[in-house]
């Protein structure tokens, strides 16, 4: 029997599986244009292997968290970081942009069970102030995959060529099938699992996406984390067209934005159990409007370049990491008995949002530096409002 890793190796597996995703998205955006040139697509359709990756990734998260808590975490984790791999694999070995869409679908169903189940994990082992400790700490570390991604992608790049970017994620999924083979017990007792049968499933997603205090902090999460995201989508046009720079440029969006999250997932841990988790969302959001204003007044006022253009991004990343774990915690106290099924409903929100996001908003937003800014300041005013409804809800349906 694996024994339980200590807190140290627990967050950086945690934060390993996590950063599937922020690898699968950040790695390969440097080599768009190449990808296009090599399958003679257009730089739509190359696009749109993030939407096919997204969507699929918004379908699938619905089942992770039912699986695992049908199955275990640790057999879910196991199986899905193995299919992680062999979809790289023929992203990797791709004839045409049909091909790469199949693979890029592939991870997507696979993608997304890191930080499905992780959470489930952390919910599984700790609760309240130790809890949001260590789901920081996770964040703190998982924060550095963003700007890490890109500059691995864009070195491989360099050095042979776009489908090695796919082979090394390949490789990272391999890594991660063994990490919890080796190290990750199992969380879930057999006496806690949950049958997956057809109508225990309906009756369990409806009681979650029909209960209002979830929905609104879910909705909040994925609409913050947006405000920041449409960045990442666009990053392409933001740092290539718009501030001039070449395909080494990415780390002057994905620097700033990690070391907001960072220094925001510190702030989180540390002001767990001394802070109300309504006082530390507060913070989160009040410093994610100071980023709003100030974006807009750069944006507006002053013409496209670095360091102006991007420091705004850091902060609004800080904000944002500072209130996500209370507000992810909140969710999913709301479900003890599924834990996972409520992790896999908020990833489905937030996922197909960015989905959403990915395929129609981020290419109408791409168009300027103010337009971006403008679609940050939207997203965050949304989460504003859904996280004032919360509050307006009765202390006993919270």
């Amino acid at each position: 029997m694996t024994k339980t890793p200590s807190i140290d190796r627990l967050a950086f597996m945690l934060a390993m599986l996590s950063a599937i995703g922020p690898f699968a998205i950040d790695a390969y955006l440097p080599a768009f244009p190449h990808i296009a040139a090599a399958l003679g697509a257009t730089r739509l359709e190359v696009q749109q292997t993030l939407t096919v990756y997204m969507g699929a990734l918004a379908l699938m998260v619905l089942w992770h968290g039912a699986l695992a808590d049908r199955f275990g975490r640790r057999r879910v984790l196991l199986l899905l970081t193995g299919v992680f791999a062999l979809a790289s694999l023929i992203c990797a070995l791709a004839p045409s942009i049909e091909w790469l869409w199949l693979g890029r679908a592939l991870q997507g169903v696979s993608g997304g069970a890191g930080v499905v189940v992780g959470r489930a994990v952390v919910r599984d082992l700790h609760e309240g102030p130790q809890a949001q400790r260590l789901m920081s700490r996770v964040m703190l570390i998982f924060a550095l995959a963003p700007a890490v991604a890109p500059m691995v992608g864009a070195g491989l790049l360099a050095l042979a060529g776009w489908r090695s970017i796919f082979v090394f994620l390949a490789v990272f999924g391999a890594f991660l099938s063994w990490m919890v083979w080796r190290f990750l017990p199992e969380t879930l007792d057999a006496e806690s699992r949950q049958p997956l049968h057809p109508m225990s499933l309906l009756r369990g997603y409806a009681s979650v996406f029909s209960h209002p205090a979830f929905m609104l902090l879910a909705a909040g999460i994925a609409l913050n984390f947006n405000g920041f995201f449409v960045y990442v989508l666009s990053a392409p046009m933001f740092i290539i067209e718009h501030l001039g720079l070449g395909s080494g440029g990415f780390i002057w969006l994905f620097g700033p934005a990690v070391a907001g999250m960072m220094i925001g997932s510190v702030l989180s841990e540390r002001v767990a159990g001394r802070w109300s988790q309504i006082r530390t969302v507060a913070t989160g959001f009040a410093l994610m409007f100071v980023a709003v204003m100030l974006n807009l007044g750069v944006s507006g006022l002053l013409p496209p370049g670095v360091p102006q253009s991007v420091l705004p991004i850091g902060v609004f990343s800080l904000g944002m990491s500072i209130a996500m774990p209370a507000m992810s915690l909140l969710a999913l106290e709301l479900f003890p008995a599924r834990r996972g099924m409520a992790s896999s409903c908020q990833s489905f929100l937030q996922i197909g949002l960015n989905a959403v996001t990915a395929g129609t908003t981020a290419p109408l937003l791409w168009g300027s530096t103010l337009s971006l800014a403008g679609g940050m300041a939207m997203f965050a005013a949304l989460g504003l409002l859904t996280w004032l409804l919360w509050l307006r809800l009765p202390k006993a349906r919270r």
